[in-house]
């Protein structure tokens, strides 16, 4: 359970970095979130 609640913080605090490091805009900030998304999915599997 500990693993997993760091793992989900470390998720958010990375999707936070790259939010704050796109482009500004919101087509910038959506392919970075599905890159996240698939990289969770990816490591999920």
């Amino acid at each position: 359970m500990k693993k997993l609640s760091r793992f989900v913080a470390a998720m958010i605090l990375g999707l936070d970095v790259i939010l704050i490091a796109s482009c500004n805009t919101v087509e910038g900030a959506g392919k970075d979130i599905q890159k996240v998304g698939e990289a969770i999915q990816d490591a999920a599997d």
